[in-house]
């Protein structure tokens, strides 16, 4: 059969009774292009139902692999620094064996005290008093305050709290005020809170 006959035959079919049952005896074109659109759609399904599941598997293991190659040359860069990270390590610790050390024990506050005492007396600075604050625990370390009031020439203070920032032990000063005395006008009076603090690990190793 010629091709023109048979693209007559197409031309003069009527596509409203085309019925799926008498394929057998439709035009071959129509057969093929028939046989095409169905490996089409086969080839269509596969490919979503085979290809799609795997390429988000490869998509997902190609970004594992970014994340895994960024693990490797963060530890790489850890390791080729790791002696320098260990000196770095020991210099700290020594920092902070130094800092333990400025921190008194429980015992030695006390003493703290008495140094600040000595500190105001050597200044001639009179005391008003001096009395601590219950002490506060933390995770670490136990917070110590107290109290401080003193009187004195501006240019004594000056220099106590001088002294008392110079002492040994670790002592912050905080919230001062520093009016003139209403007995003495030529006189200041200074009040402020103070804190020390103990390292708790070391008070729990001398219980």
């Amino acid at each position: 059969m010629s091709l023109k006959g048979e693209m007559r035959r197409l031309r003069e079919l009527d596509w409203r009774e085309l019925d799926i049952k008498e394929a057998g005896v439709w035009p071959w074109s129509l057969q093929l292009l028939c046989c095409l659109l169905v490996l089409g759609v086969t080839v269509f399904g596969m490919h979503w139902y085979l290809a799609s599941p795997a390429k988000e598997e490869l998509d997902r293991v190609r970004g594992q692999e970014a994340q895994l190659i960024r693990d490797y040359r963060s530890k790489a860069a850890q390791a080729a620094n790791l002696e320098a990270m260990r000196e770095d390590m020991q210099n700290l610790e020594s920092r902070m064996e130094v800092l333990r050390e400025m921190l008194p024990t429980g015992a030695e506050v006390p003493s703290l005290l008495d140094n600040i005492s000595e500190a105001a007396i050597d200044n001639q600075l009179s005391i008003d008093f001096l009395r601590l604050r219950d002490p506060i625990a933390d995770e670490h370390y136990t917070e110590r305050p107290f109290d401080i009031q003193v009187k004195g020439d501006y240019h004594r203070i000056a220099t106590f709290l001088a002294d008392v920032a110079s002492l040994p032990r670790i002592v912050t000063l905080h919230d001062m005020t520093l009016v003139v005395d209403d007995g003495d006008s030529q006189r200041l009076r200074l009040a402020m809170l103070a804190r020390t603090y103990s390292y708790r690990q070391s008070e729990e190793g001398t219980q």
